[in-house]
């Protein structure tokens, strides 16, 4: 299977895998369904973090019976990492949904070539109603460089959090970890 479709299966493994988890978790009336594309302040932090913890404790059941071909890596974000996060968004001026922000509890990350990564690009438009994606971006700031193409997954849905796929440079492993422990890691 060549590397592309392999890109391919994950990101429809990882939409399958976002759906089935958020439907057994919101769908079955023991959580209350928050509408995320409200901001802060309309977003109980404890309903954050319940999700978090129940992600965490169960991501690795679901991982399981995956078909994955490729070589992938995943975290759930800290509890830490997401009071930072829900610090710096909420002291701003200009508040944001917290769907647009808080889009990756769950994250997942593949290493690619720089034309492999340029022909996923170019496949995203076809994939988006596909694989219910909610947006990406190709992040390349002159000061945090580097950490590639960011693909959030909804579902369609504002009640369920998103859920990110990094796909990073080969070339930029080494300058993507320092970075992230310079800019994403300062709660610790």
């Amino acid at each position: 299977m060549d590397k592309i479709t392999e890109v391919k299966q994950l990101i429809n493994e990882i939409n399958c895998l976002h759906s089935k988890f958020s439907n057994d978790y919101f769908e079955t009336g023991k959580i209350e369904k928050i509408n995320l594309s409200k901001t802060i302040t309309h977003v109980p932090i404890e309903n954050i973090y319940k999700y978090r913890l129940t992600l965490h404790e169960s991501i690795n059941d679901y991982l399981m019976i995956a078909n994955i071909d490729i070589r992938y890596f995943y975290r759930v974000k800290t509890r830490e990492s997401i009071d930072d996060k829900i610090k710096r968004f909420s002291s701003r001026d200009e508040q944001y949904p917290v769907n647009n922000w808080l889009n990756d509890i769950f994250g997942v990350r593949i290493i690619l070539t720089a034309p492999e990564i340029k022909i996923v690009m170019d496949l995203l438009d076809d994939w988006q109603n596909e694989f219910n994606l909610k947006n990406w971006y190709l992040q390349d700031k002159d000061c945090y460089r580097g950490l590639g193409l960011h693909i959030y997954f909804k579902n369609k849905n504002n009640f369920y959090f998103p859920w990110e796929l990094q796909i990073w440079d080969a070339l930029d492993i080494n300058t993507n970890i320092q970075n992230h422990e310079k800019f994403k890691r300062n709660f610790v």
